[in-house]
């Protein structure tokens, strides 16, 4: 009989290689293997490089515990990756084809990220912080008094990063024979994803801005640092890509905040932009730090770009000067971090399906096969299969609300089984194909899971992700009702024995149910926004974010943000409830929890409050290994506790 998938297997038996680059000759592929250790309670991440078949796999670096960020040379010879060997942040070059350790080219005493060519290959572009109080990245004194935090800068902190005063990432250019480095930005704002012009005279950039709630796109001369900005100020860009001959830049965004990104194409020159679509099917994926895909000029017309699309992935071809779209593939999963051959033939990405995580495909663009290249996990998921699954839809007014529901490997229609729903957080985020920890152990583990996104979430084009605005705990809370309703039709669901989790955005949904509706037996709710008013004052996003989103600042909307807050209903709630909040948690702070953790104890609900001392909000993810294993073990427990098991 299978194993359940449980807290220590996702937390120290599952490895994920990511970040896949493939050579220009499209005949080697180079990835990030992140191996976790039960012993250290630690992840460590080295470079490993295979052939395009998946053959010849062999591990490329062994110093330091952090190695990553690995980008080809223009010519295909060498390799620059990121590493915290020698107790420093450095940026290092390996031959690929010679023996020996890799150069350091240099290093900073902060992280090093977003490692780019120039088109020459005689320097690299890259980011690290740059404080201007501390130019030479001095070191604070072992004696020295903690460090005054003065500001007069609304955006002075930011979660996982703490308090930031006018620290930012810039831009810097580094001579890779010589090591002399220099930056090229000093704007007091983020700099991201710097790409060279194809004459190496210019870097285009991403700044984040308002809260970082907008993004805009500069342009560096790299010689002189003169800047200027090309797209709107109160507007977002995701990915971009310079055009061959570097007279035209292509980018997904908006000109407003608006969650859906659509292409324009921009004329370098004159600064002109022409919008190319209106209200894409498909959402263009990337503009994160250390996660964007730039698209790929297939001609000197068509671009081929990857996004996700009702929670799968896929890539599409535009037209720049149509703006006309075109289906190249979809599949069901979620992928990011595409890179492709020279020849535009071979695709690479990392993905997770809903029965694998962490390893590594190659697309063959000429016969449309795909191969899984890697298998770190295949042993682990087949001693601990994940859960059947199967896709089922909710049709409310003009709106199809895409759900999947889990069901425990040996599923026995016979017996009556304990049922959770999960939340993804946002709202403007998706659930989809992929094997996700929490939903996997409660299914395994003996529940019918069930997740969906309702209106609000991403990957449905703009109008629907557009009509959570002004509307927390309106439709979106209908729509989620209505995929329970659907789930409960299914004899083997017990309407008794029924619960909710839910996290950041998950965690305001499930703190708003529980104030609405008794019919849930359990929650659990990770770092909720749970009180509008307070959290617009003290989150790192939401003087800007709650503007987006709540119909303006509190003094403008004060009755709306009362009557869509969880902090209003609390008082009604019965349901046993699990807080569980990162104590460093600054994008939805750590006073949300400890006003709902109160209201539900002065309500009389069985109510229990677990403090992660450091986390971020994103520690359940990406938080100390023993974090996220409690995380997990306590939720697992908490629904077991008082749903119990199937019978």
């Amino acid at each position: 009989m299978a194993t359940p998938l449980t807290p220590e297997t996702f937390v120290y038996k599952i490895r994920s290689a990511g970040d896949p680059r493939i050579s220009p000759d499209s005949s080697r592929i180079v990835y990030t293997l992140s191996t976790p250790n039960q012993e250290t309670k630690k992840v460590t991440s080295q470079l490993w490089m295979c052939d395009r078949e998946g053959g010849n796999s062999r591990q490329l670096t062994w110093a330091g515990d952090h190695n990553g960020g690995a980008r080809w040379s223009p010519d295909g010879k060498s390799i620059a990756f990121t590493s915290d060997r020698d107790k420093k942040s450095g940026i290092y070059v390996l031959g690929v084809d010679q023996p020996g350790e890799a150069r350091e080219v240099t290093s900073h005493r902060q992280g090093v990220s977003d490692l780019t060519w120039s088109p020459d290959g005689k320097h690299l572009a890259y980011i690290t912080n740059y404080d201007p109080e501390y130019p030479n990245e001095e070191e604070a004194k072992p004696d020295d008094a903690p460090r005054v935090h003065a500001t007069s800068r609304i955006d002075y902190k930011y979660d996982g990063r703490g308090y930031l005063g006018d620290m930012r990432p810039q831009v810097w250019v580094v001579d890779v024979a010589s090591g002399q480095k220099r930056r090229v930005t000093d704007d007091p704002i983020d700099h991201w994803a710097p790409s060279w012009s194809p004459d190496g005279k210019s870097i285009a950039f991403l700044d984040t801005r308002h809260a970082f709630m907008r993004t805009q796109m500069g342009i560096v001369d790299v010689a002189t640092g003169a800047t200027k900005y090309v797209t709107p100020e109160m507007g977002t860009v995701g990915l971009f890509k310079w055009s061959k001959d570097g007279q035209r830049i292509v980018y997904s965004g908006d000109t407003t905040q608006t969650f859906q990104g659509d292409f324009f194409v921009l004329d370098v020159a004159s600064g002109q932009r022409k919008r190319l679509t209106d209200d894409l099917p498909c959402l263009p994926m990337g503009g994160y730090p250390g996660m964007s895909s730039s698209p790929v000029w297939l001609d000197e017309r068509n671009l081929l770009f990857f996004g996700a699309l009702h929670g799968g992935s896929g890539f599409w071809t535009i037209d720049t000067e149509s703006g006309s779209l075109e289906t190249e593939r979809t599949w069901d999963a979620s992928a990011m971090g595409f890179t492709i051959s020279d020849d535009l033939r071979y695709v690479t990405y990392a993905e997770t399906t809903m029965s694998s995580t962490g390893e590594v495909s190659v697309w063959d663009r000429q016969t449309d096969e795909v191969k899984v290249i890697t298998s770190y996990n295949q042993d682990v998921l087949t001693e601990s299969p994940p859960a059947e699954w199967e896709q089922i839809e909710v049709q409310r007014g003009k709106y199809t609300i895409h759900a999947w529901l889990l069901k425990p490997p040996g599923f026995d229609p016979a017996k009556k089984y304990p049922f959770v729903l999960n939340i993804h957080g946002g709202p403007n985020g998706h659930y989809g194909f992929a094997l996700n920890p929490l939903q996997q152990i409660l299914a395994t583990n003996g529940f019918i899971v069930a997740f969906a996104n309702p209106r609000g979430s991403t990957s449905y084009g703009r109008e629907f992700t557009m009509q959570v605005v002004n509307d927390w705990g309106g439709e979106d809370y209908q729509d989620l009702m209505a995929v329970v309703d659907k789930v409960l039709e299914r004899p083997y669901v017990d309407p008794e024995r029924t619960g909710i989790a839910g996290y950041s955005y998950g965690g305001y949904m499930t703190s708003w149910i529980i104030g609405q509706t008794r019919r849930f037996k359990a929650c659990v709710c990770g770092a909720p926004c749970f009180d509008l008013e307070s959290m617009y004052g003290t989150s790192d996003i939401s003087f800007q974010f709650g503007e987006d989103q709540w119909g303006g600042q509190p003094h403008e909307a004060r009755e709306w943000y009362a009557a869509h807050s969880p902090s209003t209903f609390a008082h009604t709630a019965t349901t046993p409830t699990l807080i569980v909040h990162g104590e460093a948690d600054v994008r939805c702070p750590i006073g949300q929890g400890e006003q709902m953790f109160v209201a539900l104890k002065k309500a009389g609900c069985e109510v229990e409050f677990a403090r992660y001392p450091g986390g971020a909000h994103g520690f359940a993810g990406m938080g100390p290994a023993p974090h996220r294993e409690d995380y997990l073990q306590r939720s697992l427990k908490w629904f077991k506790d008082h749903l119990g098991d199937p019978e």
